[in-house]
């Protein structure tokens, strides 16, 4: 990953919601641009007035450069760039559902329609992984995995959303498959649950893959995410999250899809983008090796905002603002 260094930047924001698939993609493209960030969560945009009141911290000095990512931080974004007269570079990822005339530079997956001149179109989501923390990570878990068979399959479990479902027949046909999956590659799994598989269709994976050689994170201690993502042969990944198939994708590893029921219209046509792009595919129980060129939609956005930045003057306009002028 390209990581630009030399912004003249001495401050960066990045307001969210909380929610931590948001938090994260913001935090790559602060990571690819080689800044430092604060993060600032805003949980209610309404009554922005309140917001920006003393006692909370959303207030001057303004940032020089903010990153904002979801819905809900948009219209704050959009009121801290005017409150600044303007001297906030203001880059929004995903689509704001207002014009992106309102920022400095919008960044949505090719699943939005949201186009525009400042409006950089990435092939999947944002995100914070790169080769130095596989690299790290692998150092870290290989131990932990060392001693499952190969090829490891690595199993990135979500869960229900408000478009997906995931219920007792889901858990049970998904690990029918992944019992075929080892039973036809001699393999392991390792697999990590979000907060979001539920303890009902946990306990229905654990239970039927009872005599798999397998590693199943017990969610104590650290999170072993990046090192299944960087010790994994393949990775298997429920649909309902875009962030970890992005994620997963940007291994170059082979990567297959399971289809949970119900999902939404964006869902279904980032999954089919994938697999149509050879990327992907779908899971049904069979792995196989593939070559594909890794996504690396996070240096691409990184490029796009730091060339963005010094076309609207960045490095004039920037030199004496914000943080700089308020000591």
């Amino acid at each position: 990953m390209t990581v630009k260094t030399d912004l003249p930047v001495s401050t960066c924001w990045i307001v969210t919601e909380g929610l931590i698939g948001l938090q994260n993609q913001a935090i790559g493209l602060a990571q690819a641009l080689g800044l430092p960030y604060v993060l600032k969560v805003v949980k209610k945009p309404k009554g922005l007035w309140k917001l920006f009141s003393p006692g909370h911290d959303l207030t001057p000095p303004w940032p020089d450069l903010l990153i904002s990512c979801g819905r809900q931080s948009a219209p704050v974004a959009v009121a801290i760039r005017r409150a600044s007269e303007n001297k906030t570079f203001t880059v929004h990822i995903q689509d704001p559902f207002i014009s992106p005339e309102n920022f400095d530079v919008v960044i949505v997956p090719q699943h939005d329609t949201m186009r525009g001149g400042n409006v950089l179109v990435t092939k999947g989501a944002i995100n914070h992984v790169n080769i130095e923390k596989l690299k790290i990570a692998a150092e870290r878990f290989r131990p932990l995995l060392a001693k499952l068979p190969r090829p490891l399959i690595s199993v990135l479990v979500g869960g229900k959303n408000k478009h997906q479902g995931f219920n007792a027949t889901s858990g049970h046909d998904f690990a029918k498959k992944l019992r075929l999956a080892v039973t036809n590659t001699g393999g392991g799994l390792a697999i990590t649950f979000s907060r979001r598989t539920g303890a009902r269709n946990e306990s229905i994976i654990r239970k039927a893959l009872t005599g798999i050689p397998s590693y199943i994170w017990d969610s104590t201690g650290e999170n072993p995410y990046f090192g299944l993502l960087a010790l994994a042969d393949a990775t298997v990944v429920t649909n309902d999250s875009i962030s970890m198939l992005s994620e997963a994708c940007s291994t170059g590893k082979p990567v297959y899809v399971y289809e949970l029921p119900h999902g939404g219209k964006r869902h279904k046509q980032f999954c089919e983008s994938l697999v149509e792009g050879g990327i992907a595919r779908i899971f049904s129980g069979d792995i196989e090796t593939w070559k594909y060129t890794p996504l690396d939609e996070t240096r691409r956005a990184a490029d796009f905002v730091y060339k963005r930045f010094l076309e609207k003057g960045g490095e004039n306009k920037y030199a004496n603002s914000n943080s700089r002028n308020t000591s």
